[in-house]
């Protein structure tokens, strides 16, 4: 986890793990045990830090928000346009993103929080670049959607690219298909106009 110099500490550590494994494993499948020996320290410690495994998924769930939209921030211009290559976010934003998705589907309130914002900003976006789509929340609740089960189906998403998405090359992979996805129509007007009427009707 990419992080300042003067966050090397026991408790920055401690956090990184416990993203890590639990971004791959889910809650219930690192103890606390576990992150302390991928930190290098006590389980006392882990506790001393945080008090319960609770406290630590909420500080985990706080940081990853934050530091997720910081990077969003920093990666975006003033058109709206990211200015962040894969290659350069790769390190920083997928493990954020991997443990997000997992805190997520374990039923996290401040991770349901972020993808809400997500959503939001979706909105705000469509509105101020002018695209009318028939539903607009249900259109930026589906693009939010898209983008995260990339990382909830990252195992069979690896395999059927034949390479690891959480890699460099494979983050960058996924991350210019779903460009594509969001940029290539996939129907005519003819037939997008069809679509919506027979929606209508039924």
């Amino acid at each position: 986890m990419d992080r300042p110099v003067d966050d090397l500490t026991a408790r920055a550590r401690i956090r990184d793990a416990a993203i890590k494994l639990w971004g791959e494993r889910g809650i219930e499948g690192a103890s606390i045990r576990d992150i302390a020996a991928a930190a290098g320290v006590s389980s006392g410690l882990v506790r001393h830090h945080f008090g319960s495994k609770e406290a630590l998924r909420e500080a985990c769930d706080q940081y990853a928000k934050e530091r997720m939209a910081q990077i969003g921030a920093e990666a975006t211009d003033s058109e709206g346009i990211a200015g962040l290559d894969a290659a350069a976010m790769h390190p920083i934003a997928s493990p954020l993103q991997i443990y997000l998705v997992r805190s997520m589907m374990d039923g996290s309130e401040t991770a349901t929080a972020l993808f809400l914002e997500a959503v939001d900003t979706v909105e705000q976006w469509s509105t101020a670049y002018g695209i009318e789509p028939s539903d607009r929340r249900a259109y930026a609740a589906a693009l939010a959607a898209i983008k995260l089960s990339v990382f909830a189906f990252r195992e069979q998403v690896s395999k059927a690219m034949g390479e690891d998405i959480t890699s460099p090359a494979g983050y960058a992979r996924i991350g210019q298909a779903l460009i594509e996805v969001f940029t290539i129509p996939l129907l005519t007007p003819e037939q997008t106009e069809q679509l919506r009427k027979h929606s209508e009707e039924n």
